[in-house]
């Protein structure tokens, strides 16, 4: 008999390709601004100003083919990103150390509601309500880096409807990744199951209902979602 009051939520979690296992999700990071042209295209100087981390919830990544528009938004956007599935963790991790803690990587939108987001950044707000919504973050199954490798170099892309609309490399990173892990490790103690989203090149932009966006990352796959 449980002692729970009420009956405790699933696990969130992500698909493995080729596989009917599942990797769990324990927490999620998001790193912002991590692209030189998209740190420019929102405001910012990536030459001044170090790249920083939002969270989303663990339920909000989701393996799935459609993306319902949220309530409350009339400027919905997308953000194509890689996915770095963690394995292990612990604090202060050294760069060099830091691959090691990697099971495999996905390809993922960060979906945000613009709007609000604007509205939170006025008023000096935390970005939950732009960020943080239920199907947030359609995914792709994961890959493990047994079959991929480590991705330090790569094409990242996105099209709505058959149109580019962002482009860009793994390369140009600011923050690559055994960085982007050290550096979290430093502020919360990592743990298996943890997710990072990497951030995203340039070319953002608005979806409406019906869109079909079809992301692609080279060496580990691609994610095709329709707007609903």
């Amino acid at each position: 008999m449980s002692n729970y009051i009420i009956a405790p939520p699933a696990t969130p979690a992500l698909p493995i390709a080729g596989s009917d296992r599942l990797f769990p999700i324990h927490r999620v990071y998001c790193v912002g601004r991590n692209y030189a042209d998209h740190a420019l295209e929102m405001g910012g100087d990536p030459d001044r100003e170090p790249p920083f981390f939002f969270q989303k919830n663990p339920d909000n990544l989701q393996a799935c083919d459609s993306f319902p528009y949220p309530a409350a938004s009339h400027d919905v956007h997308h953000e194509i990103e890689m996915v770095v599935a963690l394995k292990s963790g612990g604090v202060d991790i050294p760069p060099e150390a830091a691959l090691d803690c990697v099971w495999g990587y996905g390809v993922a939108l960060d979906m945000t509601r613009r709007d609000l987001q604007a509205r939170a950044k006025e008023m000096s707000r935390p970005w939950e309500v732009a960020k943080a919504f239920e199907q947030s973050a359609p995914c792709s199954p994961l890959v493990a880096t047994e079959s991929v490798g480590h991705r330090a170099a790569g094409a990242i892309w996105l099209d709505v409807n058959g149109t580019r609309r962002q482009s860009g490399d793994l390369a140009q990173m600011i923050w690559k990744v055994p960085e982007m892990i050290s550096y979290l490790s430093g502020l919360f103690r990592l743990a298996p199951g943890d997710i990072i989203m990497t951030g995203t090149p340039a070319g953002v932009g608005p979806v409406v209902r019906g869109d079909l966006m079809h992301g692609h990352i080279e060496g580990i796959g691609d994610l095709r979602v329709r707007v609903v």
